[in-house]
């Protein structure tokens, strides 16, 4: 099987005055089904308080030796800056190693701001179904409330929403995706989403 780094959102709860990594049981059985090992990465490797400035995680890493990266969604950007110290190193890392990546709602988001792009807000896309259209022409779910301003340079747009919001992306050289979708949250998993992480992590 091939390893799959996934990074994780961050859970508060203050009453036990805890920060928890989470992953959705769903998108690892997502991982699972399509024939990946998925291998959570802790944001405590990549906090500024051990005074070590990312040296845990590249550690984590060379020891790990994942051979994709996925960017699960959930946590706004900027709400959590450890998160968001990791997945910018996991960037990083797959850039400099030429590994596959798949952004999924919140990572794609994370894959546009790596790349200097805004991000604006939406309406009508928390809890509800869109029709893409593009090179992807399909119904999928969404649950997020921020979209990409524009396409990033390097990327091409792959679908777009009913109302113009950017619903995927595609860098034009790297084998990196973007979604905006959450394949995991489908009652069924799409063999179209499995297909199509398999043409991204081949």
């Amino acid at each position: 099987m091939k390893k799959v780094a996934v990074s994780q959102r961050v859970d508060e709860f203050p009453d036990r005055d805890e920060f928890r990594d989470a992953l959705d049981q769903r998108l690892v059985m997502f991982l699972l089904t399509a024939g990946y090992l998925p291998i959570p990465v802790p944001n405590s490797l990549n906090s500024q308080a051990s005074g070590d400035e990312r040296g845990l995680l590249k550690k984590w890493l060379a020891q790990v030796n994942p051979e994709a990266i996925v960017l699960s969604g959930g946590n706004d950007l900027g709400t959590y800056p450890e998160r968001d110290q990791t997945e910018n190193l996991l960037l990083n890392y797959a850039w400099d190693h030429q590994l596959p990546l798949l952004g999924i709602c919140r990572g794609m988001q994370m894959m546009a701001h790596w790349t200097g792009t805004e991000l604006q807000k939406v309406t009508g896309h928390v809890r509800s179904r869109h029709q893409l259209t593009g090179i992807i022409e399909r119904e999928v779910n969404s649950y997020h409330e921020y979209t990409l301003k524009i396409c990033p340079e390097e990327f091409e747009v792959l679908a777009n929403s009913e109302d113009g919001a950017i619903e995927a992306i595609q860098h034009r050289s790297q084998p990196w995706e973007g979604w905006m979708w959450h394949p995991e949250r489908e009652s069924k998993f799409s063999r179209v989403d499995i297909d199509r992480l398999h043409q991204v992590f081949q």
